[in-house]
Order: structure tokens, then C-alpha cells, then sequence
């Protein structure tokens, strides 16, 4: 988590003059006016009004099945002209309603520029037909970490990606403030925009990724090439699609909200799906659309209340005191934390904890307790201990090591038994990317963390490796003779 300095807004301007000047009351000098009101989109109100009224008028009502005691975090909307992708887009109609939000950070991706990191426009306010969206002072936070983040002035002039889905935006929600982020280039770019994000979102804060999918493929390759893309997104499974080619052109943006869907256990839901054959283009060359909203339980700000959560500046806190931890065992200490930020309240909850070591991504240790009898700080010092030097699959770590080692904490649930019928009732119910599983016969027993869906995105496979880590056969999960308990994460991964 970047340090939020003073909130007062006088100061912040202080510390990020690069990237704003003025929040607030607007002039013409600084207000990003509209570039393709015309032709993306009409460009008188009165028209515009009428257009998004018509899509909407076109979209069938249907059930969203969204989690019971859920609320809507965020959207993924495409981008292209009203004409090809608006029928599509109409259908966040579901899911929207007036002042449904105080904040949406609006991302989408860079077209045209070519740059590295997060554009970020120095104004105090976007302007479209429908009228100025104040900008909301969190991208004045977000700039304070200016080696992510900055004004690009010719990114202002040129990128669609954000315009184009404001007025949708001004239609369902009336008033609200936004932050604009154009993301182009960059090794581990969505990690660090999700890091970046995550102190922004509360309660009435809307994540929306601007994003169409694969273009200029004949219409069924399209279809079937999208709806394998559509799955990806819907389970949540960022490494596969990181490595697609064609899949969506803002795949970054798409990216952050699946990221901060795996850490915040957000639910995804497919509003629509269509391509530019199915509205106004001819089928031998269409570009793919879709709208996904995604349902958390909490609310963010609940969250960060709540005694099973911590924000992200105690996470990081914690992997601080696991690395002063190692370091002290091997007469190293360059790692000094405020020994009175371990007397945060919510450090001194009674919870399981795990600490992972790696380096160059490969596992270097993994120890941890799943019961909740000692307080987390506890629990951290020794699982880092155990991590280090105890993890019977590994030597003891040496001190010439510890430099290259990345450290990884991960909070506990108390955990639950999993009641299930069968093995395929058993498969329905584990929730890929959210749950973590023990699994236990008679003395046998074995656990991974929901870190590990990473590695083994496919419930049979994950269930399979889970038992010849427990000395059972591998396929002992399907004779649904097991006691199953599963359990929920926060983990933090270790700044640098």
C-alpha cells in the first residue's frame, strides 16, 4: 500500500504537481473535453439521451444471479461506437441504478500512444454531452507514486477508452465523481494498478475495466474465441488470460478487477455477450463484446472493519515483521517495524497464519497453523521461523539467500466443514480461487492454500495432488469418504 500523506487537499497538491493541479471547482483551462462526441457517440445531449435510452429499451429484462447479500463492485463495459458495441453496454441498465456510487475508477487501456504505467489527465474534470464528472481526489493519491502513475497530455488527446463509457455512466448514476486511469505498458502492470486501487475502494466506490474483446475474426471463430475468453474472466483465471493473444484489448484493465476480484472473493456475473456482426458491421471482420458485473458480500469499507479483514498497510506491516523475523535469525537487520504498529487491535485477532517464501517464484518454504489459538503477530513470528528453517522439504535458509527471497503472508478463516453428497457434489462446491481446502482420513491430512488454485486451476487436479499430499491415493476424493473443511485468505505479498 502507497502512504496516503495528509488529506487535506492543499498538501496533496503539494506532493503531486506533476500529475494535478486543481481539484474541485472547474474552468475551461483545465477540463478534458470531449474528443469523439460525433462520431463515437452523438454529440448533443439531446441525442445522446435518446440513443442510450433506445439500447436500453433493447435489452431484455433477465434474473441476475448475483450472491445472495452481495453488492455490485464492478463492471466490465466495452468501448466501441454506440452503433456497434452499445447494445451491449446498455445492459449494465441490470445492475445500475441513481447514485448507486459516490466514485467509479474508470480504467481502460491505451490505444494509440504507446507508454509505460498509468495515465492519469491533470484536470479537474471530464466533460461530455450529458454535462462534467468532477474528478475524485483519489487520483491525486494515485499520483503520488509517480513511477506508476502520471499526466500524458497527448494520451488526453488521442484515448478513447475512458470517454466513451461515460456517458452511459451519467445516464444510470447521475452524479458522481471519477478517476480516470489509462493504462499502457509494463512488466507486472495490473499487480501494481490492483496495489494502487485497492486503499481507493469502499463502499461506494465502482471498479469499471473498459474493454472490448477479439478483433477482426470471421464471426463464429469470433464467437467461439470470446466465449472461451468470457470463461477465462468468469473463473477468474488471470494467468491463462495473460497469455492469450486477441483476447480483449483492454487486458490490463480487465486484469485489475479480475485481481481484485480473487483478493476481495467478488462473484462475476455475465450481463451480455455480442460482437459488431450482431448490431451494424458486416460478419467477415467483427470485434467482440461483453458486459460482466462483479457481486462482493461486504461492502469494502466493511471489510477493512471487519475483525476477519485487514487493510492493506497492517498486511504489509505483517510481512515486514516476518522479514524482521528472518533477518534477526541470521544476524541481518536492515527491516525495523514500529513496535507500536504491532499493537493494533486487529493484528491481535486469534486467526491461522501462514508464511510463504519463495525465489524466482518457486517455492523456498511454507509453514503455517490453520486453528486460531495464538494472535496473528505470534503466529507470523513463528511460521517465519518455521518457513526459514523448519520446512522439512527444504535446508535451512542461508543468509546470502535472503536477499533474493520474496515473503508472503496469508491470513486465515476459522475453517468449515464442507458437507457434500458425492465427488461431484463435492467439485460443484469448491469454489476455485477462493477456497482453501483440508482434507482429512482418519490421521491423514493435508491442506492448500487458495493460492495454490494458481497452480491448479482444475478442481479434479487440485483435489488429486491435495490427497498425495495427505499419503492418500490420489484419487481417494472420489470415493467421497473425507472429512472436507474449506477456509478463505487474505494474503499480502511482500513490497519491494
Amino acid at each position: 500500500m502507497k502512504k496516503i500523506f495528509n488529506p487535506f487537499l492543499m498538501i496533496v497538491m503539494a506532493l503531486s504537481p506533476a500529475c494535478f493541479t486543481a481539484v474541485g471547482a472547474a474552468n475551461a483551462k483545465d477540463i478534458r473535453k470531449p474528443v469523439y462526441a460525433g462520431s463515437f457517440y452523438p454529440d448533443t445531449p439531446e441525442e445522446l439521451t435518446a440513443i442510450i435510452k433506445q439500447l436500453v429499451n433493447q435489452v431484455k429484462p433477465i434474473h441476475v444471479n448475483r450472491p445472495p447479500h452481495s453488492s455490485l463492485k464492478a463492471l466490465i463495459i466495452p468501448h466501441a461506437g454506440y452503433r456497434y458495441s452499445g447494445w451491449t453496454a446498455a445492459h449494465i441498465s441490470l445492475v445500475l441504478k441513481e447514485n448507486q456510487f459516490k466514485k467509479v475508477i474508470v480504467t481502460g487501456p491505451d490505444h494509440r500512444i504507446g507508454f509505460q504505467g498509468g495515465a492519469i489527465s491533470d484536470v479537474s474534470a471530464y466533460e461530455t454531452p450529458l454535462g462534467r464528472i468532477p474528478t475524485n481526489k483519489g487520483a491525486v493519491r494515485l499520483c503520488q507514486n509517480k513511477y506508476l502513475f502520471r499526466a500524458i497530455p497527448a494520451s488526453d488527446r488521442l484515448e478513447h477508452s475512458v470517454e466513451v463509457i461515460l456517458p452511459y455512466l451519467q445516464y444510470f448514476l447521475k452524479k458522481f465523481e471519477i478517476v480516470p486511469v489509462v493504462l499502457g505498458q509494463g512488466r507486472d502492470l495490473a499487480e501494481k494498478v490492483t496495489a494502487a486501487f485497492d486503499p481507493l475502494l469502499d463502499q461506494t466506490t465502482l471498479l469499471v475495466a473498459s474493454s472490448d474483446l477479439s478483433h477482426y475474426l470471421p464471426y463464429q471463430k469470433a464467437v467461439a474465441k470470446d466465449r472461451e475468453t468470457i470463461e477465462m474472466i468468469l473463473n477468474l483465471k488471470a494467468n491463462e488470460l495473460i497469455k492469450r493473444e486477441n483476447a480483449a484489448c483492454g487486458k490490463t484493465p480487465i486484469l485489475v478487477v479480475i485481481n481484485m476480484a480473487r483478493r476481495h472473493n467478488w462473484h462475476p456475473v455475465l450481463l451480455h455477450y455480442s460482437n459488431s456482426g450482431d448490431t451494424a458491421g458486416d460478419r467477415s471482420r467483427v470485434v467482440g463484446y461483453t458486459a460482466i458485473a462483479f457481486y462482493g458480500g461486504l461492502s469494502m469499507k466493511n471489510r477493512m472493519e471487519s475483525p476477519q479483514s485487514l487493510n492493506e498497510e497492517q498486511g504489509q506491516t505483517l510481512v515486514k515483521l516476518a522479514r524482521q523475523t528472518i533477518e534477526e535469525r541470521l544476524d541481518k537487520r536492515s527491516i525495523k517495524v514500529d513496535p507500536e504498529s504491532m499493537m493494533d487491535s486487529a493484528l491481535n485477532q486469534k486467526r491461522g497464519t501462514f508464511v510463504t517464501l519463495t525465489i524466482n517464484k518457486q517455492l523456498r518454504g511454507c509453514i503455517g497453523n490453520l486453528d486460531s489459538t495464538d494472535p496473528i503477530v505470534d503466529g507470523i513470528e513463528r511460521n517465519a521461523i518455521n518457513a526459514a528453517f523448519r520446512d522439512p522439504r527444504f535446508p535451512p535458509l542461508k543468509a546470502d539467500e535472503l536477499d533474493r527471497v520474496d515473503i508472503e503472508v496469508s491470513i486465515l478463516t476459522e475453517p468449515q466443514p464442507l458437507e457434500y453428497r458425492d465427488s461431484k457434489d463435492l467439485l460443484a462446491k469448491l469454489r476455485v480461487n477462493v477456497d482453501g481446502v483440508i482434507l482429512r482420513k482418519g490421521s491423514a491430512s493435508a491442506t492448500f492454500l487458495p493460492q495454490v488454485w494458481e497452480q491448479l486451476p482444475q478442481p479434479e487436479k487440485f483435489l488429486s495432488h491435495l490427497c498425495s499430499k495427505a499419503g492418500l491415493p490420489a484419487d481417494a476424493w472420489k470415493k467421497g469418504n473425507l472429512d472436507i473443511l474449506t477456509y478463505q485468505v487474505q494474503y499480502f505479498e511482500e513490497e519491494k
